[in-house]
């Protein structure tokens, strides 16, 4: 399928932001023996998890050197830092042990805020769904294309600029992206969660890691990080109570997955919708007999066909279609949820904002944004605000430009230097201020 032109824009713009360098398929993960091909990129048996896992939530299961592609020779060791491939254990939605991977970044950089070097865990935005496209792998390869699969990486830009303050960075694959036994749960408010607070604990664990669990946490993450770690900052106090939590910022948080499904139907970004019925039905098999009655031979072969494919791939094959190509009688997903009872109260499981959450927070969201709509993000602040939590919430005002992926991905880089230093301040210590009491007159 030719590619169309606003989302080839797009994907040259994230591509432009990381000045990364593509990546034969060959070459792509050295020596290391394959368990898996995945679109031509050779996942490394280090991604394959043991048959027995630790008993621990966060325990390290196992741990390797990992190259960094963007490295540069410092005084004080490699610039930005030193990365060590990590995978631990997690709990997934349904209460069963998951093994799950990322990375841990060791800055060269000093830090020279108040107290010992402060631990950030990084919660990716939209990878896809391929074990290609892990977060931990984009930091060796930050882009791939290989005339199978298109990989980008654009999460490293907001790593190095941690590391660079003297910030300790880890940062998630989520549940079974990267790890070749499960398909990733796509935007699962628990997964993500367990497996944000988790790398906490498996990055405090590390023997070269400076940081100790007298370091200050903060979680960072965009679009589905955002969800990640909004929802990270609700289930601490009963999942984590170990790992407490400086700050937490939640840019474009896909709270409502109700409203982003229909908001992302027929945009840019439509095979999100297919991550995200394959993330529900690997959840909670029990909705396989609704996604049988209505989903139809060609919505099969999409869901099949997105199951390994990263965001360039998406954008290229399904950017602009409807999901009403996908049912049997032509409805849309939002339809079918509307229909069906079992989906409506899976998704309200999935609704961030419903608990207080711990610790200050910041929500950023652009007013133009309409691929995560930006009515349901301020919905989350107002909601957290309703519940006492002390919150900073930024609305991002830029135009629209006419492409949803563009209106949701400009708001990622125009606010992302005040969310670091927002970050950055609570981890030296200094007190957040609410502004909830402004929230009537905030876009």
């Amino acid at each position: 399928m030719p590619p169309r032109p606003r989302t080839l824009a797009a994907a040259v713009t994230v591509a432009l932001a990381l000045g990364a360098q593509a990546v034969p398929a060959a070459a792509a993960d050295g020596p290391a023996t394959a368990t898996e091909v995945s679109r031509g990129i050779e996942i490394p048996a280090f991604y394959t998890p043991p048959t027995t896992l630790p008993g621990a939530d966060g325990a390290l299961i196992r741990s390797e050197p990992l190259p960094l592609a963007l490295s540069l020779p410092g005084l004080g060791g490699p610039l930005p830092g030193e990365a060590t491939r990590l995978m631990y254990k997690s709990t997934d939605a349904g209460g069963e042990p998951v093994a799950v991977t990322g990375a841990y970044i060791e800055p060269s950089a000093q830090w020279r805020g108040d107290g010992p070097r402060p631990l950030v865990a990084v919660a990716p935005g939209t990878m896809g769904q391929g074990d290609q496209c892990a977060a931990s792998m984009a930091l060796e390869h930050p882009l791939r294309f290989n005339g199978e699969t298109v990989s980008v990486g654009y999460e490293d830009l907001s790593i190095y600029r941690l590391l660079l303050r003297g910030v300790a960075v880890v940062v998630t694959d989520y549940v079974g992206l990267g790890t070749t036994d499960r398909l990733h749960t796509y935007v699962n408010r628990v997964d993500g969660a367990h497996a944000v607070l988790d790398a906490v604990r498996a990055a405090r664990s590390l023997d070269s890691a400076s940081v100790t669990s007298g370091s200050r946490v903060g979680l960072f993450g965009y679009s589905q990080g955002g969800g990640a770690t909004a929802a990270a900052a609700e289930l601490q106090p009963s999942y984590a109570p170990d790992v407490t939590l400086a700050g937490t910022y939640a840019g474009a948080p896909p709270a409502d997955l109700a409203e982003v499904t229909e908001a992302i139907d027929g945009g840019d970004l439509a095979g999100a919708l297919g991550w995200s019925l394959n993330g529900f039905l690997q959840s909670e098999p029990a909705l396989r007999p609704i996604a049988d009655r209505y989903i139809n031979a060609a919505g099969e072969e999409a869901l099949k066909d997105l199951s390994t494919m990263c965001v360039g791939d998406a954008l290229f094959a399904y950017g602009g279609d409807s999901s009403t190509a996908w049912t049997k009688g032509g409805q849309s997903i939002s339809d079918v949820i509307r229909a069906e009872p079992a989906l409506q109260a899976f998704l309200a499981e999935q609704r961030i904002g419903e608990l207080r959450p711990a610790g200050p927070v910041r929500v950023a969201t652009g007013t133009a944004d309409d691929l995560v709509p930006h009515d349901q993000s301020r919905q989350l602040a107002v909601d957290w605000c309703r519940k006492g939590a002390k919150v900073t919430y930024d609305p991002v005002v830029l135009p629209g430009v006419g492409s949803g992926l563009l209106n949701h991905f400009a708001p990622l880089l125009a606010d992302q230097g005040e969310a670091i230093s927002w970050l950055t301040d609570r981890l030296s210590g200094e007190p957040a201020r609410s502004n909830c009491w402004s929230m009537p007159v905030q876009p």
